[in-house]
């Protein structure tokens, strides 16, 4: 079982936008070899940070206007948002400990 929650348009501004705890925002793609490598180091990541922020992915095919709205040009690419802000992006296959890194440094 994933540690993973999926968004899209319905709920991106509750899951994302409105969050207590810093998110990490995965925009993937189905079709995408690096995305799915990407799956289970998230996985392990939501897991390791576990209630202190959250992991969540978007696929860009069946969300475009969000992916257009953050300016995805590559994916994989990772945002992470705190109070409903863009603090940082990620672009492209990162290590473990760069993604966890990332996400404490908002917590």
């Amino acid at each position: 079982m994933s540690n993973v929650s999926k968004v899209d348009q319905a709920n991106f501004e509750t899951l994302v936008i409105n969050s207590k705890v810093p998110v990490l925002v995965d925009f993937w793609a189905e079709w995408c070899g690096p995305c799915r490598a990407l799956g289970p180091v998230l996985d392990e990541v939501a897991k390791e940070v576990g209630a202190k922020a959250s992991v969540v992915k978007l696929n860009v095919d069946e969300n475009g206007d969000i992916a257009n709205k953050f300016g995805i040009r590559g994916i994989p690419t990772m945002i992470f948002f705190k109070n409903g802000k863009a603090a940082k992006t990620l672009v492209g296959v990162q290590p473990k400990e760069e993604i966890k890194k990332t996400l404490e440094e908002l917590v």
